[in-house]
């Protein structure tokens, strides 16, 4: 048994009541449970508990064993000292706040039901190896149950990603443009890359990109030089190209005072991607819409369909970055593809969509902004296709986002009991109707 299931119990109040004491005797009623605490400090608060004939109003703290609350100190922490009630499962300590009192138990292990207990531990138990830890059970549990769990997780999901707009929106000192610049810049790199063109973001601010937007050759001279692409090496000691953009990106780095910044060629990753997939490639690409698309945040927030904001990414890259996989190095590059257009929209366009709403308090266009994903097709990969053939619905990109985040929140870390699927297999006997 772990924690979270004494969580799981005390919650819904699923344990024997009869004659319900302390560890010391004394009779206890529930009023209130309380609300679960995602902060720090203890784990639900604002219950209400009559012990003995006085109405108490207060925390309430959880722990397989009442000797954790020492092997946690909370014995010291004074955010510990509104706990009204121990709930442990084996009580084989009496605890104290940080002046001494003592505070009343609950054990409830003798008050589980066996078969409740059994439920949770099939789930949680089960093989590592399995999809998820509910499969052989989900013909237990209603489609709709599994259905609005999914869509519970997109929407987890999607706040997630708006949270960290957000922060990075308060660190850029609430500058929606530069947010969506930074943004942007890390999801071209379609994770191999993400880290190094966020670093790019950083080493090459918008604010000097702006003064250049007009001129594509000083752009691109910006962009590959603070990458570290526009080294002189065998492959390009011929190319006047290179040659050219490497003069002017030695003038406006020193304008700039951008040496220090700049990151290496060996930073960046070629392992495993098609040429297409290059780095120089997607800079490429990167240059030709910083170019063509001067008001990035503007654009991308009042897009009306997936139709506008596909088109919107497919501005074509420098003559150059089409004809060339890398610096020097000649051959056809095919242009932006739907697939990762589709990414753009959903990693970016939607959480910075949601994050603005927020910030500007309209809820209905966080609405708006995740029915965008519903106009996107279904995304493939290991996780999703266990899902599929588990019978989840797959259908548009709001489906995946969904089954991805089931799967790296609730099934992967077994918290069976956070899910509504789990709990529902947790509450009900197994049999099949």
């Amino acid at each position: 048994m772990r924690e979270d299931f004494l969580h799981y119990v005390w919650q819904h109040q699923y344990f024997d009541k009869a004659d319900l004491r302390t560890a010391d005797g004394e009779e206890i009623q529930v009023l209130k449970p309380g609300h679960r605490n995602a902060d720090a400090g203890p784990d639900f608060l604002n219950a209400r508990l009559r012990v003995g004939d006085v109405e108490w109003n207060g925390a309430v703290e959880i722990h397989l064993r009442a000797s954790d609350w020492t092997r946690h100190n909370h014995q010291t922490d004074p955010k510990y000292d509104q706990v009204i009630l121990h709930v442990v499962g084996q009580h084989d300590a009496d605890v104290a706040r940080t002046n001494g009192s003592l505070i009343p138990a609950l054990a409830l292990q003798a008050r589980l039901a066996p078969e409740l207990l059994a439920r949770y531990q099939a789930l949680v138990d089960a093989p590592t190896a399995a999809p998820l830890p509910c499969a052989p059970l989900l013909n237990l549990v209603p489609e709709i149950t599994r259905t609005m769990m999914a869509e519970r997780a997109l929407l987890e999901r999607v706040e997630r990603k708006a949270d960290d707009v957000m922060a990075l929106h308060q660190h850029l000192g609430h500058d929606w443009e530069a947010t969506a610049y930074h943004a942007l810049m890390a999801a071209f790199g379609f994770q191999k890359n993400s880290e190094p063109l966020a670093r790019l973001a950083k080493a090459l601010p918008l604010a000097v990109l702006r003064r250049h937007r007009h001129d594509q050759r000083q752009l691109e001279a910006l962009l590959f030089g603070q990458a570290g692409f526009l080294v002189d090496n065998e492959e390009t000691a011929a190319d006047d190209y290179i040659r050219d953009l490497r003069q002017e990106y030695e003038f406006l780095r020193h304008k700039y005072s951008l040496t220090d910044a700049a990151l290496a060629v060996h930073e960046w990753n070629y392992l495993r991607l098609r040429p297409a997939n290059f780095p120089p490639v997607r800079l490429g690409q990167l240059a030709g819409l910083l170019h063509a698309r001067p008001a990035l945040f503007d654009a991308l927030l009042t897009a009306q369909s997936v139709a506008a904001l596909t088109e919107f990414f497919q501005a074509p890259a420098p003559a150059y970055w089409r004809a060339h996989f890398r610096p020097g190095r000649p051959g056809k590059v095919p242009g932006l593809g739907k697939s990762s257009i589709d990414l753009l929209i959903t990693n970016v366009v939607v959480p910075l969509r949601v994050a603005y709403a927020r910030y500007v308090g309209k809820p209905e266009v966080v609405e708006s902004s995740v029915a965008l994903l519903s106009e996107l097709p279904p995304e493939h990969n290991q996780y999703t296709d266990v899902y599929e053939a588990l019978g989840f619905a797959h259908r548009t990109a709001a489906d995946s986002q969904g089954l991805l985040a089931l799967h790296k929140n609730y099934c992967a870390p077994r918290r069976c009991l956070h899910c509504a699927i789990g709990s529902r297999l947790v509450q009900q006997p197994r049999v099949v109707r």
